[in-house]
């Protein structure tokens, strides 16, 4: 096993790591930025290394400095969590040229993975169901016109390095496509430093259903399961459960199967996520794209497998076997996540401040991923997330039932908060149905 780790992020997914790190007798440094020296993670590493100011450019995307402090520390591995690095082929090649381990996929998964016609084009040469959509940029607006009147209007225009849910934009007409294609593409150059853009077919209604897999050290390919991740704000996932709702067994398999054939298409290892579209008319799913890296949702996928996921991501990246039977996987119960967001919960506006109160919800069968606590401040500089609400029941039915508990129980004074959101959503009829898409948020506002 790894004997020490630096975990190149912050927050929620830094204490998490850390966690699995400290049970299993590895030694972690923390990195921070001024504006998070005083939250909990930095707190409960073994050593903590203050890389830069508040802007993520100068402290957690700065890789020269997270270099540094993993040398001056004697890390021998480093681990990225989500966002930030996570997804930097050139980084990860760095890391590796340096002589540490990277935990994650190795760079060329990332790179193939990282231009989404790229990853359309492989994916497709796999044999993995793709949408309707450009196997090359539009390299302007007069080809991405060609190419929506091809597939019909209305489409989805993309930005190709995108991810997240941003760089996106849905054209119903030609008109409406000039718009936006312009749009999409100065964001892209903006955000990505890659104004690439792709052309694809728009389902107005449509479920977002992912899997879980993980390439073992011996080469394998395994896919733990799907996860549902339909409850979203601006194409930004809110709730993610698992197993879906919507999902027979027969589809189940045709799910895993196809995520396996995509990890194998790229040699995958180390945990990545298949993302997909899936038409609840017809039960056709469409590849959407690979996520490089630990996924936020993930520990739904924990709770219903009784697998700890960072553990694995340490295991393989040591070269070991993992610890679960890849041949007996079997999914128990039932899980939800919320993402507990400092926002308002109307608009979903970034609403940072100090947290004067909080108190997280316990009892069974819940479980809170939190990057924050009383007399903390949730600044501007980052991701609004705060913690991630996890629950688990026999049945959905259960867990919903527990998430309502917990939601009540979760006390969240200072910031704006949209815990409200989650006690309307619990008991929205089209949620408890399970028969929702990714409307329903539009639909309860």
């Amino acid at each position: 096993m790894i004997e020490s780790l630096l975990v190149a992020n912050r927050g929620e997914i830094a204490r998490r790591i850390i966690r699995t790190a400290r049970r299993l007798g590895v030694r972690t440094i923390a990195v921070y930025s001024e504006a998070d020296a005083d939250l909990p993670f930095v707190r409960e590493a073994d050593e903590a290394v203050c890389v830069g100011p508040a802007n993520p450019a100068q402290s957690y995307r700065n890789s020269e400095a997270i270099l540094a402090a993993a040398k001056s520390t004697g890390a021998v591995a480093i681990h990225p969590g989500y966002g930030f690095l996570s997804e930097n082929a050139d980084f990860a090649r760095t890391v590796e040229a340096n002589g540490l381990i990277w935990v994650g996929p190795g760079p060329d998964a990332i790179t193939a993975m990282g231009d989404k016609i790229n990853a359309r084009n492989l994916m497709a040469a796999a044999g993995v169901p793709v949408a309707p959509g450009t196997t090359d940029p539009a390299a302007d607006v007069d080809a991405a016109l060609a190419a929506a009147e091809s597939i019909g209007f209305p489409v989805m225009v993309k930005a190709a390095a995108g991810g997240g849910g941003m760089g996106m934009a849905v054209a119903t007409d030609a008109g409406s496509l000039h718009t936006e294609y312009d749009k999409v593409r100065a964001f892209a150059q903006r955000m990505f430093g890659d104004g690439s853009v792709l052309i694809e077919r728009y389902f107005p209604r449509v479920r977002h259903v992912e899997v879980q897999i993980l390439g073992l050290a011996d080469g394998r390919v395994v896919a733990l399961g799907e996860r549902e991740c339909s409850v979203q704000r601006r194409n930004q996932k809110l709730v993610e459960e698992s197993p879906s709702p919507a999902v027979s067994s027969e589809l189940r398999e045709r799910f895993l199967a196809a995520a396996v054939r995509a990890g194998e298409a790229v040699g995958y290892r180390n945990a990545g996520t298949v993302e997909c579209l899936l038409d609840p008319t017809t039960g056709e799913f469409f590849f959407l794209e690979m996520n490089t890296r630990l996924q936020v949702e993930h520990p739904v996928t924990e709770l219903v497998y009784g697998v700890d996921l960072v553990e694995e991501q340490l295991r393989v990246a040591s070269g070991l076997a993992p610890n679960f039977d890849p041949d007996a996987l079997v999914a128990r119960g039932h899980a939800i996540e919320l993402r507990i967001n400092a926002e308002d919960p109307k608009r979903f506006l970034p609403g940072p401040g100090v947290v004067k109160s909080w108190v997280e919800p316990t009892g069974e069968g819940v479980r809170v991923d939190s990057g924050y606590e009383t007399g903390t401040t949730v600044t501007p500089f980052y991701d609004s997330l705060m913690a991630k609400l996890i629950v688990y029941g026999a049945d959905r039915a259960e867990a919903i039932e527990r998430a309502r508990g917990a939601v009540a129980g979760f006390e969240v004074v200072g910031p704006k908060c949209n815990l409200p959101f989650f006690a309307e959503l619990l008991e929205n009829e089209e949620f408890i149905s399970g028969e929702y898409d990714t409307g329903i948020v539009a639909r309860m506002r």
